[in-house]
Parts: structure tokens; C-alpha cells; sequence
């Protein structure tokens, strides 16, 4: 199975249109809003467990800045970022104590000027293991939770996944995948690929014992 899912082509950049909305509906528009700079917030911060869809987001917010021609940097250490651009921080929480202060003063030189900081970590500012003072900075903007999605949700998801790869998805298959995987949903998609690729290489449609086989592979 690990070399079906090696020899499955790249998957699609990930795009703000292509993220499964469920429960986060505002965020999304806030996104959009930061994205294009026509927001009223300068500052962002989302949060949420591994696999929720945290770099996905971060991602499509990049590509969508890039297509409106405005200037994105990923942040690092020696950020020299233009006091009007927006700046993409993902996982804030692995940052070290040096980076910690690079991000503080960024933060600072974007809110005197026209930038904009777009960041995201697994807890809420204030429960991150961070500077006092960068915790104030982050939790003084707006700041969503972004909710996983619920089995139906998923199920969604999957089935329009299947249809962008050109087959149809049946019911039976996508119980069995959410009661039999892990259960994030990047993974599940993972393994829809390489079930699609499966399928394909042993010219047999897509059923519960194909799945059972390959997931015992």
C-alpha cells in the first residue's frame, strides 16, 4: 500500500474553495477577506489539532494572495518582509526562543504599517508554550478554532474526491474507510488514492473487499 500511495501523482495545490467548509464557514470568509486584503483585520490566528486542515488553509491563502498580486512571505528567522505584505506563520508553536522575538517585532512593524500576519498553532494563544508577550500579540487579532469535520462531513468530502478522480464513491465504501482508517481526513483522502490507483492497476471496481484488501496489504 505505502508504494501505491508513493506512485499516486501530486495532488492539486490546496485552495481556499477546495477546503471542506462543516462548521468553519466564517473563517473561510475572513480567509478570503485577509487573501485579498480588503479586511479589516490585519492579524489572524487559527488553531486545531493535527489533520484538521491547518496547512491547507495556510497554503490557499498564500496561492490566493499570490493570484491578487500581492507580496507573501513565509515567515523564518530572518523575515524581511515589506511592512505591507502579508506574512504566513504555520505550527507558531514549534518556533524557538529566537524566533519568537523575530515574529514579536514583525508583529509590531506590520501593525504600524499596512502588512498583514496570518498565523496558525495547535492551542489557543493562551495555551501555547510561547512568550508572554507574543501570546498578548497573537490573541489580540481575530482567532478561529478550526473545526473537524463530523462523519457525514467526511463522507462528503470523499465522495467529492472521488468524483474529481473520475469514479463514483459508493456508501458502503466510505463507512467502511471512516471505520477502518485513521480517521483525518489528509489521510482518508491519501487512501482514496490509493485505492482509485488499486483499482486501476488490478482493473477491478472499487468495492468493500478491494478496500479490505488493500488496507491488508
Amino acid at each position: 500500500m505505502e508504494q501505491l500511495i508513493l506512485d499516486i501523482a501530486p495532488a492539486p495545490a490546496p485552495t481556499l474553495d477546495s477546503f471542506v467548509v462543516g462548521r468553519n464557514g466564517e473563517l473561510l470568509l475572513a480567509l478570503h477577506a485577509l487573501a485579498a486584503g480588503n479586511g479589516r483585520d490585519q492579524f489572524v490566528y487559527v488553531w486545531g489539532q493535527s489533520g484538521c486542515g491547518r496547512s491547507h488553509l495556510l497554503s490557499s491563502v498564500v496561492t490566493a494572495a499570490q493570484c491578487l498580486g500581492r507580496a507573501v512571505f513565509h515567515f523564518d528567522v530572518s523575515a524581511a518582509a515589506a511592512d505591507d505584505a502579508l506574512v504566513v506563520v504555520d505550527d507558531v508553536h514549534q518556533l524557538d526562543a529566537a524566533a519568537q522575538i523575530d515574529l514579536f517585532n514583525l508583529h509590531n512593524r506590520l501593525r504600524a504599517g499596512h502588512g498583514a500576519l496570518l498565523v496558525s498553532g495547535d492551542a489557543a494563544p493562551a495555551h501555547l508554550t510561547l512568550r508572554d508577550d507574543l501570546k498578548t500579540r497573537l490573541a489580540a487579532g481575530l482567532i478561529y478554532q478550526v473545526h473537524g469535520l463530523d462523519d457525514a462531513e467526511k463522507a462528503a468530502a470523499l465522495r467529492g474526491h472521488a468524483d474529481a478522480r473520475g469514479f463514483r464513491l459508493s456508501q458502503e465504501v466510505a463507512d467502511y474507510l471512516l471505520s477502518h482508517a485513521e480517521r483525518d481526513l489528509p489521510t482518508l483522502l491519501n487512501l482514496l488514492d490509493a485505492l482509485d490507483a488499486y483499482s486501476l492497476a488490478n482493473r477491478r471496481a472499487i468495492t468493500v473487499p478491494l478496500l479490505r484488501e488493500l488496507l491488508n496489504a
